[in-house]
C-alpha cells in the first residue's frame, strides 16, 4: 500500500481547465491491492471524528463523480464540513485505473474490492468499523458484498440500484436483446465515453449512428451525452445540472468492459442479483445485510426505477426485521444528479448525512 498527497483527484483533468480548490483539505491517496491482485485507490479527505465513510461511485466512473468541482459544494466537501473522515473509492471499474479496461464481473467487485477497501480504511484510520455511501453499481455490489459476508460495516446508504434492479424502457430494451452479448460477439471488449476533438472516420460514423439512437426524454447534441445514453441510459436529468457540470462531467467517465455489462444484463433479466455464471443467488441468504441500510432513490429515475429499491427494502424488512432499514425517495431528482445536481447540497446531501449521523 502506498500513500502520497496530491492537489487533485482528477486522473485526466484537461490541462487547460483550472479546477477550483476543494474545501476539504489536501487529499491523501492510498493505493492497495485486492486478494486477486488488482490495484485500487482510496482518496482520503481527513475531516472530523465522524466516520470513516467510504464513497463508492457507479460503474464506468471514477472518484471524480464525487469530487468534481463544478458545483458550489460537492458531496465530499459537504461531509467534510459536517465532521466526517471521507474516503472516495476507485474500485476496479474506475476509468482512472488500469483495471478499468479489463474484463471482470460484479462478483469480483463484491468478493474482492469491498473487503480490501474496508480493511485498508480500518488499518489506516484505526477505526473498528466504517460507513459506506454507494451509488448505482457501487451500491448493488456493496449489497452483494454484504451478502457474501463483508464485515465491519456499521451502516450503509444504497443509492439507486439494489438487489432488485428495475431498468427503465431503454435499458430493458438492451437487456431484452442481450446487447452486451451481441457487442462482445462482434469483437467489442469495451465501450468508452471518450471522444477525440479530431475524430477518425470510424469515430465520426459512430457518433452519427448514436445521433439516431433513442435519446429518451431529454435529447442532447453533445457527443458525450449521446455516448452515455447508448452505454447506460438516462444517467442524469439535464435540468438538474448546471452548465459547468454538463460541460465537464465527461472527466469522471471513461471505459466500461463488456463482461460487466453482460452481468448487469443477466441480473436485469433475472429480476434480482445473481452471479455472472448463474450459480449463486444473492437472495438465498440475506443475513449479512442485517445492519442499518438507508435506501435512496430519485423519484424521476428513468435509468433504474424506484420500484427496485422498494422491492429490496420490503424483502429485507420481511426477512431481517423492520428496525434496520429506511427508504428515502427524492422528488424532482433522477439518478446521478442526486450527487452532482446543482442543488443537491440543499435537497439531497442533508438526507444522506442525516442517515449517517444516526450511526456515527
Amino acid at each position: 500500500m502506498s500513500e502520497h498527497p496530491t492537489a487533485s483527484t482528477a486522473a485526466d483533468t484537461p490541462e487547460d481547465r483550472v479546477r477550483r480548490p476543494l474545501r476539504c483539505g489536501e487529499p491523501t491517496i492510498h493505493e492497495f491491492d485486492t486478494a486477486d491482485g488488482v490495484t485500487l485507490r482510496l482518496t482520503r479527505f481527513e475531516g472530523g471524528t465522524k466516520g470513516p465513510v467510504i464513497l463508492t461511485p457507479g460503474f464506468g466512473t471514477s472518484a471524480l463523480a464525487y469530487t468534481i468541482d463544478t458545483t458550489d459544494t460537492n458531496f465530499p466537501e459537504y461531509l467534510y464540513e459536517h465532521g466526517y473522515d471521507v474516503w472516495v473509492l476507485d474500485y476496479r471499474a474506475s476509468p482512472a485505473l488500469p483495471s478499468g479496461g479489463t474484463q471482470f464481473t460484479l462478483d469480483d467487485i463484491a468478493a474482492y474490492d469491498y473487503p480490501a477497501a474496508v480493511a485498508t480504511v480500518r488499518e489506516v484510520s484505526g477505526a473498528e468499523s466504517v460507513q459506506i455511501v454507494a451509488h448505482c453499481v457501487g451500491s448493488l455490489t456493496m449489497l452483494m458484498a454484504l451478502g457474501l459476508g463483508l464485515e465491519r460495516v456499521r451502516s450503509a446508504v444504497a443509492s439507486q440500484v439494489t438487489l432488485h434492479p428495475r431498468g427503465g424502457s431503454l435499458n430493458e430494451l438492451r437487456a431484452g436483446i442481450y446487447a452486451g452479448n451481441i457487442l462482445q460477439a462482434l469483437g467489442f471488449d469495451t465501450l468508452t465515453t471518450e471522444f477525440d476533438d479530431d475524430p477518425s472516420w470510424g469515430e465520426t460514423l459512430y457518433d452519427k449512428a448514436l445521433a439516431m439512437y433513442p435519446s429518451g426524454d431529454e435529447p442532447c447534441e453533445r457527443p458525450f451525452c449521446r455516448r452515455v445514453m447508448f452505454m447506460y441510459g438516462e444517467v442524469y436529468d439535464h435540468a438538474q445540472l448546471n452548465e459547468a457540470t454538463h460541460d465537464h462531467l465527461e472527466e469522471a467517465f471513461g471505459v466500461a468492459n463488456m463482461t460487466t455489462l453482460r452481468h448487469i444484463t443477466r441480473i436485469l433479466r433475472e429480476d434480482h442479483a445473481v452471479s455472472a455464471d448463474g450459480e449463486h443467488d444473492y437472495l438465498d441468504d440475506v443475513s449479512g445485510l442485517r445492519l442499518p441500510i438507508a435506501f435512496l432513490h430519485g423519484a424521476d429515475n428513468r435509468l433504474f426505477l424506484p420500484e427496485g429499491s422498494e422491492m429490496t427494502y420490503d424483502v429485507l424488512r420481511e426477512r431481517n426485521g423492520d428496525e434496520f432499514y429506511t427508504r428515502d425517495v427524492i422528488p424532482g431528482y433522477a439518478h446521478m444528479d442526486c450527487f452532482i445536481g446543482k442543488d443537491a447540497a440543499r435537497d439531497v446531501y442533508p438526507v444522506i448525512t442525516g442517515r449517517l449521523d444516526l450511526h456515527n
